[in-house]
């Protein structure tokens, strides 16, 4: 039998079990509101008991382990719903700029109506800027030995290519803007690579010496998640309690140890990609902000900035073609109206800038007040050209601006559909893993309960221990 030392060190082990519930409770609430905690929970069980001649007899509990209440499979669906809304999150950051490249603000969600109803586009855009160079043609015609017609023509002209020359030098700083961003995804990748390494050591270490050390694996969970938003990542449990990373097919954490790291290269033209630093491996990134950067910069910014300047130089080509073929007021004829070749380098050209007299809007030399040329170029404005798909001037820019809400609608309905299942997810976890106070506050009555009879336990046995004394003493 236990006897009454025996019992005394049973209401030991019960005094110092119930203190460790009431801790680990503690930390708990004093966790409700840390970001990435997950609940512990103090697993405790029966002491082995001893055999006596009336059977076994019991010797109290202790507390076996301090353990997170967590569900992995939770925590790999966050993961990847994180490298998922890290893309989409890119897309529409950098869409949202292309907008304001363009000039063009789409409404609310970002969407397109009819790329010919001209509700795509703003007066104060290339859309505009482009109806006011036909109306300022047709203005000539109207009146084309109006000097005053051609000086407005000649600013409505400046304007509308400064504007080309403003879209196209917002393209290239979009484009700039979206390689430094790849960069410092790839920078806080490395970092990220470098702490879940070293996360990996310490747990190792603690794993090994029997501890359970709680807090180092939400931290690295964390981690974790933080990299799953800038690219797709797989991951796989090594030994004693490290996790081995991999991206692209390469692996670049294996216990605590950085095998390689990621860094930026220039894939042509300015094209940066991502490769592993040292193997110089080029990787097939999947999700994440960083191939979501990538994607829209190759894929719908740089269509659009193309659309441009091929609208552009239509522009250039044509109106040099119709208005080279006329006469100015004092006869000459033979110049262009543009200067340039694309988006970039449109400009008007100086010398009708500073004489307008010398615009060639007529089909004669000896007939001043002749409009047939003004006419034509005029007529530009609904004239189909083969090189924008047999589209007029104005219908091809709107339909650019068109794929442009569309995929800015994409985008922005994508990251609300991710943003639900993330929220999803995070309270499907918080439900399994978050501190829940009423339930806290329940347990911590438990324990408390608890150890006030235990207390009582060892009061009872110190009365009866002075007891035996005290009959020993008689």
């Amino acid at each position: 039998m236990l006897g009454l030392l025996g019992t005394l060190n049973l209401a030991s082990r019960s005094l110092q079990t119930q203190m460790t519930g009431v801790e680990v409770t503690g930390q708990n609430l004093a966790n409700v509101n840390t970001t990435g905690y997950t609940r512990q929970s103090v697993e405790i069980q029966t002491s082995p008991d001893i055999s006596t001649a009336i059977g076994p007899e019991g010797t109290g509990a202790n507390v076996v382990a301090i353990q997170q209440v967590v569900n992995a499979l939770l925590n790999t669906q966050i993961q990847s719903q994180q490298s998922t809304s890290g893309y989409w999150s890119a897309q529409q950051t950098a869409l949202q700029s292309a907008q304001t490249s363009l000039g063009e603000f789409l409404n609310g969600t970002g969407s397109a109506t009819s790329s010919t109803s001209g509700d795509n586009t703003t007066d104060t855009g290339l859309s505009g800027q482009l109806s006011g160079l036909f109306s300022a043609f047709q203005a000539v015609a109207t009146s084309p030995t109006s000097i005053s017609a051609r000086q407005a023509l000649v600013s409505q002209a400046q304007t509308l290519a400064s504007m080309f020359n403003q879209v196209n030098s917002q393209f290239d700083a979009a484009r700039t803007s979206l390689n430094t961003s790849l960069g410092n995804d790839v920078d806080s990748a490395n970092q990220l690579l470098s702490g879940i390494a070293g996360l990996n050591k310490q747990i190792s270490t603690a794993d090994f010496s029997g501890a359970t050390p709680n807090d180092l694996l939400d931290e690295r969970e964390q981690d974790l998640e933080n990299l799953s938003n800038l690219t797709n990542i797989t991951t796989s449990t090594g030994t004693n309690g490290a996790v081995d990373v991999s991206i692209g097919g390469q692996t670049l954490v294996s216990g605590n140890q950085v095998l390689d790291t990621l860094q930026t290269y220039d894939a042509g033209g300015g094209q940066l990609l991502v490769q592993t630093a040292t193997g110089g491996v080029n990787l097939t990134l999947t999700g994440g902000s960083m191939q979501g950067t990538i994607d829209v910069r190759d894929g719908e910014l740089a269509t659009m900035q193309s659309s441009i300047n091929t609208l552009a130089s239509t522009l250039i080509t044509q109106v040099n073609t119709i208005q080279g073929g006329g006469y100015s007021l004092t006869g000459t004829t033979g110049a262009n109206f543009f200067n340039g070749s694309d988006a970039a380098t449109i400009t008007v050209n100086a010398a009708l800038a500073d004489n307008p007299s010398l615009i060639q809007a007529s089909g004669s030399a000896t007939a001043t007040g002749d409009n047939s040329v003004a006419l034509q170029l005029a007529d530009l404005a609904s004239t189909a050209q083969a090189g924008l798909n047999n589209q007029a001037f104005g219908d091809s820019y709107d339909e650019t601006v068109a794929g442009l809400g569309d995929s800015l609608q994409t985008a922005n309905n994508q990251v609300t559909n991710q943003t639900a299942v993330s929220n999803m997810l995070s309270t499907q976890r918080s439900s399994v893993s978050g501190v829940n106070v009423d339930e806290e506050m329940t347990n911590l009555m438990s324990f408390q309960r608890a150890y006030e009879a235990s207390a009582q336990l060892v009061t009872t046995l110190n009365t009866m221990l002075g007891d035996v004394l005290a009959m020993k003493t008689s």
